[in-house]
């Protein structure tokens, strides 16, 4: 391929990514995939995320990003990562953390029955982006430590109430699923559960053992589900897809 063809096409090369810098998204994030018919668009915290197919010019990926620029801007800033100082703090029904300073040179988390804090080493410069990195992990490692005492008893309780066994549960720090379960009714749950407003982290508890019977999304999954929530399956399903948690 010529080298002004390797500038305007998404070759094979190129197909699982390429990243644009951008004034807006700080960087454009552009995957060939060789199945792809159309251009889909996404922002996450990191950027702006496009799919396409494999071989569409770069021209006209921007030409569609162009279109939609001034709303993907706005949504972009609802996600964007928000830096993290001694003035962050989560409060949700389920999570609370805050940020103190602390003696040692490594980051500690202290547990309460209320909260969760973390103990910064001192002399920490939260200007510097592998700082916000650490100060991240260190954040969710708490969540998943407090999601380790948390989840897992809601689970069992809805099981036992309605009769709907599993093998096991495990807690992940997935961000793009809140829950799986297997064929062998083994159930993830993620720690951002634990962000959610009560009735949603419920919600997606209650789809987890719902695939215990029924592992696809047919017509009998719904049925159940709707079943466990009271007719308000979609509805839930819907919230759930809109809700953007503080922190990713």
């Amino acid at each position: 391929m010529q080298k002004s063809e390797e500038k305007t096409y998404l070759c094979t090369v190129m197909s699982t990514q390429r990243i644009i810098p951008d004034t807006d998204f700080e960087r454009i994030i552009i995957s060939g995939r060789r199945r792809m018919r159309n251009i889909t668009l996404r922002v996450k915290p990191d950027g702006l995320h496009v799919s396409a197919p494999l071989y569409c010019p770069k021209q006209r990926v921007m030409e569609v990003i162009e279109q939609f620029r001034t709303r993907l801007v706005e949504d972009y800033h609802k996600v964007a990562y928000r830096p993290i100082d001694f003035n962050f703090s989560i409060h949700t029904p389920c999570f609370r953390l805050k940020l103190l300073p602390g003696k040692l040179n490594h980051f500690m988390i202290r547990q309460t029955d209320e909260e969760s804090i973390l103990l910064c080493p001192p002399g920490l410069d939260f200007t510097q982006e592998e700082v916000q990195k650490q100060v991240r992990r260190a954040i969710v490692r708490a969540m998943k430590k407090r999601a380790e005492s948390f989840l897992p008893p809601l689970l069992e309780s809805f099981s036992e109430r309605y009769g709907l066994p599993y093998k096991k549960v495990s807690i992940s720090t997935a961000q793009s699923r809140w829950g799986s379960c297997s064929a062998g009714r083994s159930i993830k749950l993620s720690c951002y559960l634990m962000l959610l407003p009560p009735h949603l982290a419920d919600y997606v508890i209650l789809h987890e053992l719902a695939h215990t019977r029924e592992m696809n999304h047919g017509p009998r999954f719904w049925e159940l589900l709707n079943l466990l929530t009271a007719g308000q399956a979609l509805q839930l399903r819907a919230e759930l897809r809109t809700h953007r948690p503080d922190f990713r």
